[in-house]
């Protein structure tokens, strides 16, 4: 098995792909720990310990607690698309 792992690393391009999903890891869990503006910590850890055993604790248990820290990766892409609207339709304007 370890031989497969070496062999993996021999091969360039597949080399390049597993380092790039490792940056890509990396930096996610580095975007976990920047906190989102304007949202209290503390009252939403509140929350969320009231709710761990909900649906909540589901969705932060899938985000890797992200959703319990209020980290901007946490708000996924919504904020892009909500932009792109109204980016949009200030065009118009």
């Amino acid at each position: 098995m370890l031989s497969g792992f070496r062999n993996a690393f021999k091969i360039p391009d597949l080399k390049r792909k597993i380092l790039i999903t490792l940056g890509f890891l990396v930096i996610y869990r580095l975007g976990t720990h920047v906190p989102t503006p304007g949202v209290s910590g503390k009252a939403l850890a509140d929350y969320m310990s009231s709710q761990s055993n909900g649906l909540f604790g589901l969705f932060n248990m899938f985000s890797g607690g992200a959703l319990q820290k209020a980290s901007i990766f946490a708000l996924g892409i919504m904020p892009y698309i909500s932009a792109s609207i109204i980016l949009q339709l200030l065009m118009t304007v």
